[in-house]
């Protein structure tokens, strides 16, 4: 790894896991006249799969991207500093409340069963503060930057620690519950335990997000923004597009379905990452 990418991950991991310490502080760029909040700072890409519908965590609220266009999820504008989707219409998120919400700076982990129209607080509201969030296996692992762990809960309120490693994003096999991936300062790792332990990846080129679709293929970016996709995490990586900014959120649906976020906006990819465009009318 040269010393400008190890000091570009290293910088990266460092703002993906300082905690938000106060939640008016979260909000500087909102405007105090009600104007509509505006897609930015996205910190998280899921596909509804109900319905084909693509949503975005961000720093101002949920969106849905549809017809060149991103609309606000609702009035909830909060930042959405964790998102996936679980479900039809079943969204799990962290973050922080938003003007006039009260409550702990940092809301632990909410759940939403109406597509964002509405949450509820299912655990560690003012414990939890998760970057990261995955669903799989009928269970939620997330990645809480409050204390730098790697939980997962099968029941949304009990947790346990699989890791304490310094992580920046995680992804889980689509059918090994014991198999992870991670991103860290010292590039890609793996582990097969369930995350009590794990070593880093030879192969891999340094990444900063990944993402496992259902199928199998397992898609990664760079902090530079350059895409990387592979069928085995631990075996070669295959070059894809360069993003055209710094990336925010990465989420791979399918082995030709690919989604990104950068410069405030969200990609997508049709043909396994060759190419991307944005899903937002400029």
């Amino acid at each position: 790894m040269t010393v400008g990418i190890a000091l570009a991950v290293a910088l990266v991991v460092a703002a993906l896991m300082i905690p938000r310490l106060a939640a008016d502080t979260l909000h500087e760029g909102q405007s105090d006249t009600g104007a509509a909040p505006e897609m930015e700072h996205i910190h998280g890409i899921g596909i509804d799969p109900g319905d084909g519908t693509v949503y975005a965590g961000t720093h101002h609220g949920l969106f849905r991207i549809a017809d060149g266009r991103a609309t606000p999820v609702a009035d909830r504008v909060q930042d959405y500093m964790g998102f996936t989707v679980a479900g039809p219409g079943q969204f799990l998120a962290s973050g922080h409340p938003g003007p006039g919400q009260g409550g702990p700076s940092s809301v632990g982990l909410i759940e939403s069963t109406d597509a964002g129209q509405t949450w509820k607080t299912l655990s560690l509201s003012g414990q939890a503060d998760f970057h990261a969030l995955e669903y799989r296996h009928d269970r939620v692992y997330g990645l809480n930057s409050m204390t730098g762990q790697l939980l997962a809960s099968t029941d949304k309120k009990s947790w346990e620690e699989l890791s304490s490693a310094q992580i920046a994003d995680f992804a889980v096999s689509p059918t090994d519950a014991d198999f992870l991936v991670a991103t860290t300062e010292q590039g890609l790792t793996h582990s097969t335990d369930g995350g009590a332990t794990f070593e880093v990846v030879e192969s891999a080129p340094v990444m900063i997000f990944v993402s496992w679709a259902d199928d199998g293929t397992l898609a990664g970016v760079t902090p530079d923004g350059v895409v990387y996709t592979t069928q085995d995490p631990i075996d070669e990586w295959t070059e894809q597009a360069h993003l055209d900014g710094q990336p925010e959120a990465l989420t791979i649906a399918s082995g030709a379905q690919i989604y990104a976020a950068a410069n405030g906006t969200v990609l997508a990819s049709t043909d396994g990452g060759a190419t991307f465009s944005s899903m937002v009318e400029q």
